[in-house]
């Protein structure tokens, strides 16, 4: 029974991870499929028997193995000689005879014999790299939701270098396992990842498309570790990179590095030095073209995939948007509060080690769905408007305050961007309650439930999103702090901070309390140089004050008509 009851557990697991994952199934079975096909034409196409090359065999030469033919091939007008089904073509220990080396070429050139065992051999190495692939993908935590996108792209551009590995090497000029080199796209399409993507990313593809290459390329070692170093300088050098037009000299260091790793491999490989000028000519090319090629398929492939790429983000920071342009005119105190919220953000998330930029982009639009109902919101209602609210019932004023988190969603689906920005958007709230109208109500109907003061969202689940959160909690807060000094702000911020932990708007992000500790002095310092005290000048008055007001009045009738007693009045004003 227990058994049973184990089983039905295990398969209602199984179903569910199946009905979660299964974009993701269907691509690792397609992917599967599709690699299984290229491996087929590539064996029977290829000139093998029994899993060995026809160049591994000459006439004379003492066979270390026996070959038994597998079906018949009948003599033809090009090739005359004869193949029985079972009859052994070379024995082992004995020498290879010119009828029996003609017996090889004709299976190995017969289009009709295909190389079964070589197929098999192929085919369960692919699958079992297929698998760890998958495995890396389900077990390695990525700090960020993975859209299916970025599956989908790896595995085209798997099945790319794949097939020219696979392909490439049939031709004269590229059949040794270093000229190959020179068509495999590696370093192009890993630098694509990378800027796309990130890091991680690009190096899990680095390393599994070196593996690939070495079942495509017929396990040529060299083949197989050009491409992983090549992949992985390609990271490296992208990475650091912020400008588009930086490509074209990232190409230029990734062909040079691809020459020093071909020289080495020469060394390593104790190899002959005759067509290496021409060979590094062909290895240059490849690391230059692909900086070029990155820079030409980059935008399209930004906009086809929504990706919060660097200089995607770049783009997206600047402030002379027509977005931001709306923002500053029917919401300037929102437009004020962003800017702030996204210069908190981008400080902790620096602190943390998270994406700064995203965060950065992510605070100037987290507000955006306040746009078109801003006199709702208090930072945009000057002193003489009035508050909106008074005219409301507390329900209907949360229904308002709500809306600006599914407003900005959809304002940001309309201006197409990144799904990572979006995220922000939909989480910089979580689900927490709207406090302040939801103690309002309850005094008036004690039976009301908070969720349906709650905001929309979810809580963050990515460090940028939670930092973003947390900056928008401090920034709007602290403006309600008398007297701010830096220890009444590291206080207030601990107070806050603490406040989001209790009600789990932080159990889903991967923020550790160091992360925390380290997010809430980077808002202390960044909030007490901006509430900074200023040195009060003798001569400074208060515009508020009635008698500062009656003097200034008394000022400007003495300056439009000038007589000896403004004077002395002038006098005793400077002597004050």
């Amino acid at each position: 029974m227990k058994d049973n009851n184990f089983f039905a557990l295990y398969l209602e697991k199984v179903a569910k991870y199946i009905k979660k994952n299964y974009p993701f199934l269907i691509l690792f079975f397609a992917g599967l499929l599709l690699i299984s096909a290229l491996n087929f034409m590539k064996i029977s196409t290829a000139q093998t028997i029994a899993n060995f090359q026809l160049s591994d065999f000459e006439i004379g030469q003492v066979s270390d193995r026996t070959i038994i033919a597998d079906r018949s091939l009948s003599p033809d007008a090009s090739d005359p000689v004869a193949v029985i089904k079972g009859e052994k073509i070379i024995k082992k220990g004995f020498p290879i005879t010119e009828e029996g080396f003609a017996k090889l070429k004709k299976l190995a050139t017969s289009p009709v014999y295909i190389d079964y065992r070589a197929f098999a051999n192929s085919e369960l190495f692919v699958v079992l790299l297929s698998i760890m692939w998958y495995l890396m993908f389900a077990l390695i935590s990525f700090g960020k939701k993975i859209q299916f996108k970025e599956p989908l792209l790896q595995v085209i551009f798997f099945l790319i270098v794949y097939f020219v590995a696979a392909f490439g090497g049939k031709f004269i000029s590229f059949s040794n396992p270093y000229s190959v080199c020179i068509i495999i796209p590696s370093a192009l399409c890993i630098m694509i990842v990378t800027i796309l993507y990130g890091n991680l990313s690009a190096v899990l593809l680095s390393i599994i498309m070196s593996f690939g290459v070495l079942g495509a390329a017929g396990w040529q070692i060299p083949t197989c570790l050009f491409t992983l170093a090549s992949s992985l300088s390609a990271t490296a050098i992208v990475q650091k990179i912020d400008r588009r037009l930086d490509l074209a000299f990232a190409g230029i260091m990734i062909a040079v590095i691809n020459i020093v790793f071909v020289i080495l491999f020469f060394i390593i490989f104790n190899e002959t030095f005759t067509d290496l000028p021409m060979l590094l000519l062909g290895i240059f090319l490849n690391g230059f073209l692909s900086g070029i090629l990155t820079l030409g398929f980059l935008t399209p492939l930004e906009s086809m995939l929504n990706t919060a790429s660097v200089f995607r983000l770049m783009d997206l920071s600047d402030n002379n948007s027509p977005i931001f342009k709306q923002m500053q005119i029917q919401a300037n105190g929102t437009y004020n509060h962003s800017m702030m919220v996204s210069q908190l953000a981008e400080s902790a998330c620096r602190e943390i080690g998270a994406n700064s930029l995203l965060a950065r982009v992510g605070g100037y639009y987290h507000d955006i769905g306040k746009i078109e109902h801003s006199e709702y919101f208090v930072e945009n209602q000057l002193n003489n408007m009035g508050n909106k609210h008074d005219e409301l019932n507390p329900t209907l004023s949360a229904s308002v305050i709500k809306s600006h988190v599914k407003k900005g969603v959809e304002k940001a689906y309309q201006l197409h961007l990144p799904q990572a920005v979006i995220d922000i958007i939909a989480e910089h709230h979580g689900n927490s309650v709207i406090s302040y109208f939801y103690n309002e109500a309850k005094e008036k109907d004690p039976s009301l439930q908070p969720e349906d003061f709650q905001y929309p969202g979810i809580p963050p689940k990515t460090k940028e999103s939670a930092v973003v959160m947390l900056a928008d909690t401090v920034e709007a807060a602290c403006h309600t702090l008398e007297n701010p000094t830096s220890s009444r702000l590291d206080k207030f911020i601990s107070m806050l901070i603490n406040q989001k932990v209790e009600h789990g708007q932080l159990d889903n992000c991967d923020l550790t309390f160091s992360d925390i500790s380290k997010i809430k002095e980077a808002f202390v310092t960044l909030l007490t140089g901006y509430y900074h005290n200023r040195i009060k000048y003798q001569n400074q008055q208060d515009p508020g004050n009635e008698k500062n007001e009656n003097s200034e009045k008394h000022d400007a009738i003495s300056a439009a008509t000038p007589s000896p007693s403004s004077e002395k009045a002038t006098k005793g004003k400077k002597n004050e």
